[in-house]
């Protein structure tokens, strides 16, 4: 069922990014690690004087050294603190907050909203250069060194044998009761004129490292370790396979996620928590 705001609260989207590097992934962790969830609920509690930590939702958790241009999330506040602060938070939010994250945007969200459940598409960007001199040092948290050439058009086209409905358990780290059945809806490579390499995906959801696997699959036949082939037959498997990689986290940014109109949202929150089987 889809989630109802309580009575008295307000629902709020946030539109962030944050750049990974310094922090230990997304989610609330014990120990006291870094995290961007935790420095977010932080600052929203101190610059609303509340004693309580609002908990956020986000669209789309990322790992540790994962970057954000494009992260959503919603939090649930009372509608007086709403009430009492909404013109000026976002403000606030910016002078709280370390600067390897920022808020752009607050505002109370549509009927239905869920940053999680109501999306419908997430688009990463994994960012890599042959190039013989190694990374731009201005670049070196966001671009991976690959020191083998690289052959995108083989890479596309590799890429390419990936799109649909398929089982991506030989890309996943497999989590217990959870589904492996994902929906590639893009997946491309292109080199830019300054020699950097941007392979992006786009997809109703992701399993655990499936991005980062399979980045490390088409490096393999970009360097003319594989054959074209390959990261297709590796999926067909269905098990993981040892000669794909996970490969560092600090290529990849989380760039857009997708939504449907304001209409249509509770609908796709109940498709989405509904257990996906394979062509349903």
């Amino acid at each position: 069922m889809s989630d109802e705001v309580q009575p008295g609260f307000v629902r709020l989207r946030l539109d962030l990014s944050y750049d990974g590097t310094g922090f230990s992934g997304w989610a609330k962790q014990a120990g006291g690690r870094r995290t961007v969830q935790g420095e977010v609920e932080d600052a929203l509690r101190t610059v609303t004087r509340s004693r309580d930590t609002y908990e956020l939702t986000v669209a789309g958790r990322t790992d540790a050294g994962v970057h954000a241009r494009g992260q959503v999330a919603h939090v649930d506040l009372p509608e007086a603190v709403w009430r009492e602060h909404h013109e000026k938070l976002l403000k606030r939010l910016a002078g709280r907050l370390p600067r390897d994250v920022r808020v752009w945007a607050l505002r109370e969200a549509p009927s239905g909203f869920n940053a999680r459940f109501a999306a419908t598409w997430r688009r990463y960007v994994y960012r890599v250069t042959d190039n013989p001199g190694g990374v731009d040092p201005l670049l070196r948290n966001h671009v991976l060194w690959h020191d083998w050439d690289l052959d995108v058009d083989a890479m596309d086209a590799a890429a390419k044998s990936l799109v649909g409905e398929h089982d991506f358990a030989a890309y996943a780290k497999k989590r217990e009761g959870a589904t492996t059945i994902r929906e590639i809806l893009d997946f491309g490579v292109r080199r830019h004129a300054d020699g950097i390499v941007e392979i992006e995906v786009r997809a109703d959801a992701f399993c655990h490292n499936q991005v980062r696997s399979m980045v490390g699959a088409l490096l393999f036949v970009g360097d003319g370790h594989r054959g074209v082939e390959w990261p297709r037959k590796v999926l067909d498997a269905r098990v993981r396979d040892s000669a794909v990689h996970v490969v560092r986290p600090h290529g990849l940014t989380l760039e857009e996620v997708g939504y449907p109109p304001d209409d249509q949202l509770a609908e796709r929150q109940l498709q989405a928590r509904r257990v996906r089987v394979r062509g349903q």
